[in-house]
């Protein structure tokens, strides 16, 4: 399985590396028998708003947005859609919560790919198989549950 990742760093600052990225998507995007692809679009607290407001009916920034591609043709590779990623609302929250930078910025990435392949946590049974999928993933890049540590969920 090859996993696409177009990373588009419209925030002017420091961000984890490209690799990283492609890393923590390719982790949480194992299970997808099929070559896939994905942007993610690292932005700062005006365009997260903005987007927040337009597409969510939300005030203020949010620390990830999906957006999922559904196009109702089969095309390869599979176009799973797009992730939005507020940096100066994930760094905030990672030393908020004491979390190293790096581990809660994995968690966002594959919170985000989550969401692309259908997972939701709107309902407390899904909110489970989510954050329990989630921490199995983590685990498995050497990353603690942040539920087990937090409590709650995104």
């Amino acid at each position: 399985m090859a996993v696409i990742v177009d990373v588009q760093q419209v925030y002017l600052g420091t961000v984890p590396e490209t690799q990283l990225i492609q890393h923590w998507a390719e982790s949480a995007l194992q299970k997808v028998a099929e070559d896939c692809e994905l942007s993610i679009r690292l932005v700062d607290e005006i365009e997260s708003a903005h987007l927040n407001a337009t597409y969510r009916g939300k005030t203020g920034p949010t620390n990830v947005l999906s957006f999922p591609f559904d196009s109702g043709i089969e095309l390869t590779p599979v176009l799973l859609g797009d992730l939005v990623i507020c940096v100066p609302v994930v760094e905030r929250e990672a030393d908020e919560q004491t979390k190293l930078r790096e581990h809660h910025w994995a968690h966002m990435v594959i919170h985000g790919c989550l969401h692309l392949l259908g997972y939701d946590h709107i309902n407390d049974a899904d909110a489970v198989e989510m954050e329990t999928l989630e921490g199995e993933i983590l685990a498995s890049l050497a990353i603690n549950n942040p539920y087990k540590e937090q409590g709650d969920a995104i």
